[in-house]
């Protein structure tokens, strides 16, 4: 439908004058929105259309609903992330439904797709048809304008256009409460960053106990305060009451009062000592010097065995732990597309459900719960399908026929882990038994349920805070 062929080639802007280099910016911005614009009045119909289907009604009390399919859909489509694929659909359904107006202005490349997504969050709370009708009308004939405004210009903008519509309709602003978080990346050299936004009672807390951690190892220790103080957060994770002094002393005073014995915590890391390769889950990559330092500090190492090219299959349903650890450590993480849960909070899968498929490392994959119950549900003839290769491979057919692709991994960092485990002559999946969704787990509230409650509840707040906060009269005119 689309075609990249019919674009000119990009060398050619090679032969512009600076004058034109310039529209041809601003002419492959107009292109880009109107072709974001297409993207995501496909995306709106596919969930229309699936919204429609004969047994759509039953899906929606389900844990993973019709939404869920569609978003897995999008995701398999795109490349991207479910969490990507799920703001994608948010955006469409909302210009779809209620904002037909505003979509209109975003074909035609007039509107960025950046300016939709804060538009769409803070107009949700209009709930009155008529009203939302109206503010589509306002918004499009100046939304064009939105494209140069920075985020807080923008909220503004739409805000104004809100309250003169409908006040109780007015995104709150946030609470410092709500801002509180602390995220975990990764840095450089086998280090981690952190950050966040706590409590002041927590974080002086927090402090405090650093401080005694750090403290507590004998004066002779070579670590810097600043240094002691990180290291004790891994003492404080484990649950201690002091950190292990550095000093090397065998009369260090700390030895002859040990600390009482702590919870264990355990740590997996994926290595491959002869090729310097290391993985740390919910990490990423370890550099050579990063994984001998851990190698060093590890009190147990495991040696991973391929279970070779001709192993038989296990007995039962439940892979053995030396067969579970292989699969975790080929597949790294879920193997559904677009998906990146680590490997150790996922389900290791049966590619052709036992017992009709063994219990084998060429019939065993790693999904997610969600992507694992997806697969469970949403299977037969017009649904997803699945197979493996002897590589680990998955070949996903979705619902439309289109074929996604994911290889292991592990075969990145670890290619000795992709060596064939075996070619099984494995039968095709086995059609749904009847009544199968009655074991899919439940909602408590179906998302539409979820969103009018929350909708209703954010308006409910605002008219707390109007009768606390009554306007004042209008001053009388000066004359």
């Amino acid at each position: 439908m689309f075609e990249v062929e019919v674009l000119p080639p990009v060398t050619q802007v090679r032969e512009l004058d600076t004058s034109a280099l310039v529209d041809a910016m601003g002419a492959s911005a107009r292109l880009e929105a109107a072709t974001a614009a297409r993207r995501v009045a496909a995306i709106a119909e596919l969930f229309d259309r699936r919204l429609h289907e004969i047994d759509a009604d039953q899906r929606e009390q389900w844990l993973i609903d019709g939404h869920e399919q569609v978003t897995a859909e999008v995701a398999c489509a795109l490349r991207i992330s479910r969490a990507r694929a799920a703001a994608l659909i948010r955006v469409a359904v909302a210009l779809h439904e209620r904002l037909p107006q505003t979509a209109a202005k975003f074909a035609l490349g007039l509107v960025d797709y950046r300016v939709l997504t804060v538009l769409v969050a803070r107009t949700e709370l209009i709930l009155d048809d008529a009203d939302v009708a109206t503010l589509d009308a306002i918004i499009a004939r100046q939304v064009h304008r939105w494209n140069r405004l920075s985020r807080k210009k923008l909220t503004d903008a739409i805000d104004t256009c809100v309250l003169d519509i409908d006040r109780l309709a007015k995104k709150p602003t946030r609470t410092p409460a709500e801002d509180r978080e602390i995220g975990i990346g990764p840095d450089r050299d086998g280090n981690a960053e952190i950050w966040g936004t706590v409590a002041a009672p927590d974080a002086i807390a927090f402090d405090t106990r650093l401080n005694a951690l750090a403290d507590s190892v004998c004066p002779q220790d070579p670590r810097p305060k600043a240094r002691r103080r990180a290291d004790a957060l891994g003492a404080l994770a484990a649950g201690a009451t002091t950190m292990a002094c550095q000093c090397g002393r065998e009369d260090c005073p700390t030895l002859t009062d040990p600390a009482p014995p702590q919870p264990e915590v355990v740590i997996t890391v994926l290595s491959d000592p002869a090729a310097g390769t290391g993985y740390l889950p919910g990490y990423g990559v370890l550099s050579e010097q990063a994984l001998a330092d851990i190698a060093e500090r590890a009190t147990q190492q495991l040696q991973l065995a391929h279970p070779g090219e001709h192993s038989d299959p296990e007995p039962g349903y439940r892979p053995s732990a030396a067969l579970a650890a292989f699969v975790r450590a080929r597949d790294l993480t879920c193997r559904f597309p677009g998906c990146d849960a680590p490997a150790q909070v996922c389900d290791v899968d049966h590619t052709v459900p036992w017992p009709h498929g063994p219990t084998h490392p060429s019939n065993l994959k790693i999904l997610c719960r969600r992507h694992h119950l997806l697969k469970t549900f949403y299977t037969g003839p017009r649904w997803w399908k699945d197979t493996q290769r002897h590589d680990g491979t998955i070949l996903w057919t979705s619902p439309t026929g289109h074929t996604y692709r994911t290889k292991p991994h592990g075969a990145l960092l670890f290619p000795s882990l992709t060596r064939s485990t075996g070619h099984l002559d494995l039968p095709a999946a086995p059609p749904p038994t009847p009544g199968r969704g009655h074991a899919m787990p439940t909602r408590t509230m179906t998302r539409a349920q979820q969103t009018a409650y929350r909708i209703n509840y954010e308006r409910t707040q605002n008219a707390q805070y109007y009768a606390l906060n009554p306007e004042p009269p209008p001053e009388p005119p000066p004359f």
